[in-house]
């Protein structure tokens, strides 16, 4: 396995448990990847750990290993309902992925227990699992994590079970860094103890190494594993073996060549990232009509208890599609992904990397695809700069056909496609407005008529962003209101609804409302504002300076002013510092 291994694991400088070499065998692990060789040892004596390798490169292994030597090395043995061991990764996929090989490890080792704490399921179950089987090495995502910590009312004390911590990881740093996570993690790390091996790994972490000191690192060993070959390949951020490719079209060709291509390769198994969850709920409906013969599941953030079944469905899978948000593009592995197929840009650059990340995994050959307009061109160059990602472009899609009318035809059987299109359209406008690089994709570039077009849609959405335009090119004759569901309950409902509303139009006088709707590219989001509030109430409460030495400083400042303009000499400065503000005032 050229240029992905490092010798095999009886070569390493630490001797590893006779147990743990029987399961890597079993597991058919021959030969170390070289984050595994790098931080292995690393790990196992004693030092914390901050790692950097592209994805795919067998980061898991990297600290489930050193997790189980490091507790058997322990002079006390754990008790049933201490935890000695804590992974945290942001998603319930991947804490199940991790899960799975941890339990691999540990039935050679009946010694210790572990336990799952992920969203999805309830918490009150969870608790008496614990109370129950205990959990020496609990592996879990942060805010199920945090909510653990204030079951103590209902018997659970995890606060107290932590105090025995030997190893803390943190997978997918960056990502739990940000700052959906940032507010969970703070809280959580203030519970463990502070003598501990910490470990933190991901595909993109140095951008964010002033975060990692606040997680807890002492004078951490920092190891950035990068991929072998060419010399493109020195600094490059995705695998080696990963055939990265764009293309460009029209946004009212986009889905035409998405399904072309996915019915040339449904006997391959795919991955097709959108940009939101209405988009996924939309355009996977469509596939499930349009690619006939292929297994095709969808998953976004929204889905709360189906994510887990859905998730181990699409892995067990020779061939099939599986249409998803983001919520899939970080550390998940799934077997034998051939395509990753990326119908919108993410949000950030360093999520086209964990994206691309899903094929190509440990030393496997794997290809990704992403679909851009032809403003958005520019994109291609700054992958390559920002993220050392190089994209080739890929010779046009052949046999492709137009499905256009036939997702129309769904929309006009059933209101309920018809409503998905048209929440689909909003939020793809939404987070387009969003987009971290906003001087390559920007809203007032967007064709919308080629774009409503491209969505299938019977009409256009009143929407802040439509406002005051008018579209004389995006004609319909379909009367939109007649639309029926399928679901007899569902339009037996909107009937209901109807007739309440015009009977209230009836008898009450219309109300005059001057609320004027900002455009999605013009908002500041919610969360930014909230942001902002909560910066400000901490920043009042932690202000513990009275008006007093308020007074004096601001005067201390006017008078190094005067010192530095030659107005006073510096003994002059020296009394008046010494004397306080009551000199100045009985000189003036």
């Amino acid at each position: 396995m050229e240029n992905i291994t490092e010798g095999t694991w009886v070569s390493l400088p630490v001797k590893l448990n006779e147990k743990i070499l029987q399961t890597l065998e079993e597991m058919k692990f021959t030969h170390m990847t070289p984050v595994q060789s790098a931080c292995i040892p690393l790990f196992m004596s004693n030092k914390d750990v901050a790692a950097e390798a592209v994805t795919g490169s067998g980061k898991t292994l990297a600290f489930v290993i050193p997790i189980i030597e490091l507790l058997l090395k322990r002079e006390e043995k754990l008790k049933k309902k201490q935890v000695g061991a804590l992974v945290i990764t942001p998603t319930r996929e991947l804490a199940l992925q991790i899960s799975e090989v941890m339990g691999m490890f540990l039935q050679k080792f009946p010694e210790f227990t572990q336990i799952l704490l992920i969203g999805g399921s309830n918490p009150s179950e969870d608790v008496e699992k614990f109370k129950e089987h205990g959990g020496n090495i609990v592996i879990a995502t942060p805010g199920r994590l945090e909510d653990m910590f204030r079951r103590k009312s209902e018997g659970l004390e995890l606060a107290s079970a932590v105090r025995s911590l030997d190893v803390l990881v943190l997978d997918e740093a960056d990502r739990l860094l940000d700052m959906g996570f940032e507010a969970s993690l703070n809280t959580i790390l203030d519970y463990l103890p502070k003598q501990r091996r910490t470990g933190l790994f991901s595909a993109t972490q140095t951008q964010e190494l002033d975060k990692l000191v606040r997680a807890g690192l002492r004078n951490p060993v920092r190891i950035t594993v990068k991929e072998k070959g060419q010399a493109a390949a020195a600094t490059q951020k995705t695998p080696s073996r990963l055939s990265n490719y764009y293309t460009i079209c029209r946004a009212e060709d986009k889905f035409n060549n998405l399904v072309a291509f996915l019915r040339q390769h449904k006997h391959e198994k795919n991955l097709v990232f959108f940009s939101t969850c209405a988009c996924v709920e939309y355009f996977g409906r469509a596939l499930e009509v349009l690619v006939k013969k292929a297994t095709i599941h969808c998953i976004h953030g929204k889905m709360k208890n189906k994510r887990n079944s859905i998730f181990a469905a699409f892995r067990a899978l020779k061939s099939g599609i599986l249409v998803c948000t983001d919520v899939m593009a970080r550390g998940i592995d799934i077997p034998d992904v051939n395509w990753v197929l990326q119908y919108d840009p993410p949000s950030n650059a360093s999520a086209f990397v964990h994206r691309c990340g899903r094929t190509a995994r440990i030393g496997n050959y794997g290809n990704a695809l992403v679909f851009l307009q032809p403003m958005e061109e520019t994109y291609i160059d700054f992958l390559s700069i920002n993220q050392k990602c190089p994209l080739e472009k890929m010779p046009p899609i052949k046999d492709v056909v137009d499905v256009l009318p036939k997702v129309k035809a769904m929309a006009l059987a059933d209101r309920a496609m018809f409503d998905r299109g048209m929440r689909a359209f909003v939020s793809y406008v939404q987070a387009y407005a969003k987009h971290e690089c906003s001087l390559i994709f920007r809203v007032k570039d967007l064709d919308f008529v080629s774009m409503a077009r491209g969505f299938s849609l019977l009409r256009l959405p009143k929407m802040p962003e439509l406002k005051g335009k008018s579209f004389p090119e995006f004609e319909t004759t379909v009367d939109t209101d007649s639309i029926r569901y399928k679901d007899k309950n569902r339009q037996k409902q909107r009937q209901k609804m109807l007739a309440e509303w015009k009977e209230r139009a009836k008898t009450e006088p219309p109300k005059k409302t001057f609320i004027k709707n900002k455009a999605w590219s013009k908002q500041k989001s919610k969360k930014e504002r909230k942001k902002k509030r909560a910066a400000k109430r901490k920043h009042d409460q932690d202000s513990d300076v009275d008006e007093e030495h308020m007074t004096e400083l601001l005067e201390d400042t006017r008078l190094l002013k005067k010192l530095k303009k030659g107005i006073i000499s510096e003994e002059d400065f020296e009394q008046q510092i010494t004397k306080g503000p009551k000199l100045e005032a009985e000189e003036a």
